[in-house]
């Protein structure tokens, strides 16, 4: 158990972000679940999970606005301590041909999946310095590794924060950080909505376990690189991804 030490993380209220925070509540962390739009899930999650005993807090902030991210960690270091925890799991996706991608597209893209990682590194890491210890973990994409058809502005956006894993893990690691990166395969969460079952049965027969991932799946990884046992790991992209990128 971790007594207590706290953990914070985006987009905390569906999906793998949720799988995370029930799995750290499992692992004994404080838990600071950030949302911005899922109001309502954000709230029904930690008074389910703090009417089991776990210590659980809710924080609005949007990850693409600086201003939001620093108010959200600093509130977050007054109610429940110094973050030992960060996980970079905010994210948005869409499918679009690269000529019609936008301006707009574009910019939420990068606001969004990278921006926010950055804006949410740089908030924490002054505390973690201090304390000369902290995980930060980022949720990247296998897309970020090998890219995608259609999703040229989101396989970017996910390429970033793998190579911002990779140098903030070297220049961090003196001071008793890790920084790593978990990049997901198919999984079945709310981004797979606009696949038909047939999408996704076709899909599942290029994916040599033959099916989409779990939640769970992702957020076990994310547990593990939270423990001590990973602590001689850092700078590293764990894919959790059935065998479709090897």
């Amino acid at each position: 158990m971790n007594n207590g030490r706290v953990a914070l993380v985006t987009g905390g209220a569906s999906g793998i972000g949720e799988a995370v925070v029930r799995q750290l509540c499992q692992d004994g962390f404080s838990v600071a679940v950030i949302y911005n739009r899922s109001e309502a899930e954000a709230h029904a999650l930690a008074s389910e999970l703090s009417a089991k005993g776990s210590n659980v807090s809710v924080f609005k902030a949007d990850v693409s606005s600086s201003e939001q991210v620093n108010r959200a960690v600093n509130e977050i270091k007054e109610k429940l301590g110094t973050p030992y925890i960060l996980v970079n799991n905010s994210g948005i996706a869409q499918q679009k041909l690269f000529t019609d991608i936008t301006d707009e597209d574009w910019k939420a893209m990068l606001d969004v999946n990278l921006s926010g990682t950055f804006y949410m590194c740089r908030a924490v890491l002054p505390f973690m310095i201090h304390e000369k210890a902290g995980r930060i973990i980022n949720i990247s994409s296998m897309w970020g590794q090998v890219g995608a058809s259609c999703e040229v502005h989101y396989s970017a956006s996910k390429a970033g924060v793998i190579g911002l894993t990779k140098a903030l893990a070297q220049e961090v690691a003196p001071s008793g950080i890790t920084v790593n990166c978990v990049a997901p395969g198919a999984v079945e969460t709310r981004m797979m909505a606009s696949f038909s079952d047939e999408d996704k049965a076709a899909l599942c027969e290029e994916i040599p376990v033959g099916r989409l991932g779990k939640p769970d799946e992702i957020a076990s990884a994310v547990s593990f690189l939270a423990s001590d046992n990973a602590s001689y790991i850092t700078g590293q992209i764990i894919g959790v991804n059935g065998g479709m990128v090897v």
